[in-house]
């Protein structure tokens, strides 16, 4: 009874550690210029494992930011961008806690990037990586867990 009392903890924080190894969640991204909370962002996972996320809020105390995305060339354009769908599929690498294969969107600029998640500092922090071609040519800014 122990032992089976024992193991089945031992499952459950097996399973609660290995959720925290996920992009899922949600997310507040920092500002590369200020360093300053910028908005919080919501990772899922849609029916077939690919990931998405989408703005749940800004965080800019800035009032002269554009609420919408004039600069976005797909079905984004000219939408708000709160409640704006950013990154758009990615997968997990077999065997890694990398998720990659997707796309991210900069609203602020309207370009699309190949987008690189990988959770780092036991899943409290999020290193998202935007590039085009090749991951050297690129970008990585840190996102903090909020949930």
């Amino acid at each position: 009874m122990i032992r089976s009392a024992l193991a089945l903890s031992l499952s459950l924080f097996a399973l609660a550690a290995q959720a925290q190894l996920s992009p899922v969640g949600l997310w507040r991204s920092i500002d590369d210029e200020s360093k300053q909370p910028k908005a919080e962002i919501r990772i899922s996972q849609n029916a077939s494992g690919g990931l998405l996320g989408v703005v749940e809020k800004s965080l800019l105390t800035a009032t002269s930011t554009e609420p919408n995305c004039n600069l976005c060339t797909d079905d984004r354009k000219d939408k708000p961008k709160i409640g704006m769908e950013i990154i758009r599929g990615g997968q997990q690498g077999d065997g890694k806690a990398v998720w990659e294969g997707g796309k991210i969107l900069d609203p602020e600029n309207g370009k699309n990037y190949s987008a690189r998640l990988t959770p780092i500092d036991g899943g409290k922090k999020l290193e998202v990586r935007g590039y085009i071609g090749m991951p050297l040519l690129g970008r990585t800014q840190t996102w903090i867990r909020v949930q």
